[in-house]
């Protein structure tokens, strides 16, 4: 007889977007006058860059000709991508990455949850709290997580790494030693964004304790201060740690779908090379990100992709200055929005996050994200993201002024 994976039996409720979509779905059904503006998921709504359009276009004529069409291409991805990323994202900035141990897919999210194919189940895992429920989720489901304690809204086996105001945001060394570390700088959800010497003390740990940092840097774009883009700037990152990068949300892919995984060569668990188990558990399970795609991802490094990409972090960045400044001016507590599109708020006192998220619909027709559905030390906190239009997050702060302020 058939057997299912129970681990997913485990899983509380379902995906935190998906409740969220869910919530916002009735509430226009029953509200259908209502002008609702969305500043909770992290998707973007601005278009392609030019270059990128020119260059998937080009890409799509290049396919309707005989001498020029792709069939399958490289599972790793193109070299001409591959080496642009080399070039382009750790070349310039002093860090030695070859393009063989890049890795092209079809999103960071897809890389930071399918990583753990090739890592035993039996691996301790650490994570901030709050976290991108991926994390969680995707450990939960592969049987690593343990059991989930409605009670503590924590899983059993998981080392939980409070990040807390008083620490701005950031997670502490834990007491129990972890096999692997996830870390996601600039943060997510917070918008916490860590420095040089924070981080070297994470590679040194982990160094020391045999573990691998899961190193997520999606939102590296958005850091505007004298902080790292890439965890490999750190001495020793290489033979500890692993870094996940995503073209969604610096130059608009969120629908078309490219992203990388860097894994160096010195990364060994004893004699076995990782790299290896990823370039197997990738050619196996994945066909490559098609090659009109990622001859848009190469644009991105064009001269033109460049500014362009530049206009649209910028474009977002002030949105998270409006969300921010205007917050604070209606008297809430606001962090993040400096070095990430998001804002991370303090709910107004006596509320939850659920709370919040349900008067803030209500009352303001506005929608975020409930910090609580991170982790529950995301429990009174809110997070807003300036991937709107501007026109809707100056609307959306106004109504959330006139609603809230003090």
């Amino acid at each position: 007889m058939i057997k299912i994976n129970e681990n997913y039996l485990k899983l509380p409720g379902s995906y935190l977007f998906s409740a969220i979509a869910k919530k916002v779905n009735e509430y226009s059904a029953a509200h259908p006058d209502k002008k609702i503006i969305r500043l909770g998921i992290g998707d973007v709504t601005r278009p392609l860059p030019k270059a990128v359009i020119e260059a998937m276009h080009k890409a799509v004529d290049e396919m309707a000709d005989a001498a020029t069409f792709r069939g399958y291409g490289p599972e790793q991805g193109y070299d001409f991508l591959r080496n642009a990323i080399a070039e382009n994202d750790y070349k310039a900035r002093g860090v030695d990455i070859s393009p063989e141990e890049i890795f092209v897919s079809d999103g960071a999210k897809s890389d930071c949850g399918n990583i753990g194919d090739i890592f035993g189940v039996d691996n301790v895992v650490a994570v901030c709290d709050p976290v991108y429920p991926v994390y969680v989720d995707t450990n939960a489901m592969a049987g690593r997580a343990g059991d989930y304690d409605p009670k503590t809204e924590t899983w059993t086996n998981l080392v939980y790494m409070p990040c807390l105001e008083e620490n701005g945001f950031m997670p502490q060394l834990p007491e129990r030693t972890p096999d692997i570390i996830y870390l996601c700088f600039p943060n997510n959800p917070s918008g916490a964004a860590i420095g040089y010497e924070e981080l070297r003390k994470w590679v040194e740990y982990a160094r020391a304790n045999g573990a691998v940092i899961l190193y997520d840097a999606a939102y590296e774009a958005y850091i505007t201060e004298n902080l790292p883009h890439s965890i490999f700037e750190i001495e020793g990152a290489k033979e500890c740690a692993i870094e996940f990068r995503s073209f969604s949300k610096n130059a608009g892919f969120t629908g078309t779908r490219c992203a990388f995984t860097v894994i160096p060569k010195e990364l060994k668990v004893g004699d076995v090379s990782v790299a290896s188990l990823w370039n197997r558990r990738h050619t196996t399970k994945f066909n490559g990100v098609p090659y009109i795609v990622q001859r848009g991802a190469e644009a991105v490094y064009s001269p033109e992709g460049k500014a362009q990409v530049r206009e649209l972090v910028d474009f977002y960045m002030n949105n998270a200055r409006v969300i921010r400044e205007g917050l604070a001016q209606a008297g809430f507590s606001v962090s993040g929005g400096v070095n990430s599109p998001y804002v991370w708020m303090k709910v107004p006192e006596g509320m939850t996050s659920w709370d919040f998220f349900d008067e803030l619909l209500d009352k303001a027709n506005v929608v975020g994200t409930p910090g609580s559905g991170f982790g529950p030390s995301g429990e009174g906190y809110f997070r807003l993201t300036g991937f709107g239009s501007a026109e809707a997050t100056v609307e959306a702060i106004e109504r959330i002024k006139n609603v809230f302020g003090k």
